[in-house]
């Protein structure tokens, strides 16, 4: 793994952020395909199928790159921005939905830390990006998120976007419990496993799901005040339904009964 080139960068704005990075002549940081905001004009960028982070990498090992991001959701291609000036050049990222933007020194986390697979914004070049999948069964299922995470392997800065209000945990050894929607990213040294939410009365009367996260080890845990889920499913419930009124205002029961 080469080194992460070193990069600059200041984050903006308060509840839809955005993070401006500024490069030095020759230096690259790469993105998810539609997150850039604006950049100067001596910046140039390319679709690659590779994240740059190994150079002598192969077709066949590009391609498997490529395919499990496909598989995962992401982007077949991942963007890389590039200074080709003679002085500091800017290009700026913003996140897709209301939140925070969280920068992570990786060399202050052994190198490694693991998110959704949904939560990449941008990083340094160098940076190594990895579909990987949860090792229990249980975890991937009721998981909220599913068997696949995205690992983010360097020793540059990454960032990574979350909803609403982020709050960082430090474990000592301790456990966490938490809604498995709101988990973000957490250090390699961390288990990721799934617990029923009490009781049967609690799981299915609670509020709360039928499962949660349990996290245990040493290390970070980053967590979100509001998943993407959670506000796509309150603008659904609210959306205006045929009858005029919102789904929780009975439109879908007025609709039987028209």
């Amino acid at each position: 793994m080469q080194k992460s080139h070193e990069i600059d960068y200041q984050i903006l704005g308060d509840d839809m952020q955005m993070v401006e990075v500024e490069l030095d002549p020759q230096e690259t940081v790469i993105a998810e395909a539609g997150a850039m905001n604006y950049m100067d004009s001596d910046i140039q960028f390319e679709a690659k199928m590779g994240d740059g982070s190994k150079m002598n990498d192969g077709l066949l090992n590009k391609l498997f790159k490529a395919g499990t991001r496909l598989i995962s959701g992401e982007s077949l291609f991942i963007t890389h921005f590039t200074n080709q000036g003679s002085g500091k050049k800017k290009v700026a990222f913003a996140a897709p939905y209301p939140g925070k933007i969280i920068p992570v020194d990786l060399s202050k986390h052994n190198g490694n830390i693991i998110c959704q697979k949904s939560a990449f914004l941008c990083a340094a070049k160098g940076t190594s990006l990895e579909i990987t999948f949860t090792k229990k069964f249980g975890a991937g299922f009721f998981g909220g998120e599913g068997f696949i995470l995205e690992k983010l392997t360097g020793d540059g800065m990454a960032f990574i976007h979350a909803g609403g209000t982020v709050v960082k945990k430090t474990l000592n050894g301790n456990s966490l419990l938490l809604d498995t929607g709101c988990l973000v990213a957490f250090s390699e040294g961390i288990n990721y496993n799934i617990r029923r939410a009490g009781n049967l009365k609690s799981m299915f009367f609670g509020g709360e799901g039928l499962f949660l996260a349990e996290l245990t080890g040493v290390g970070d845990v980053y967590i979100q005040s509001l998943p993407f889920s959670r506000l796509a499913s309150r603008v659904i419930q609210s959306a205006p339904s045929m009858g005029g009124r919102s789904k929780g205002e009975g439109g879908l029961l007025n609709r039987f009964l028209e």
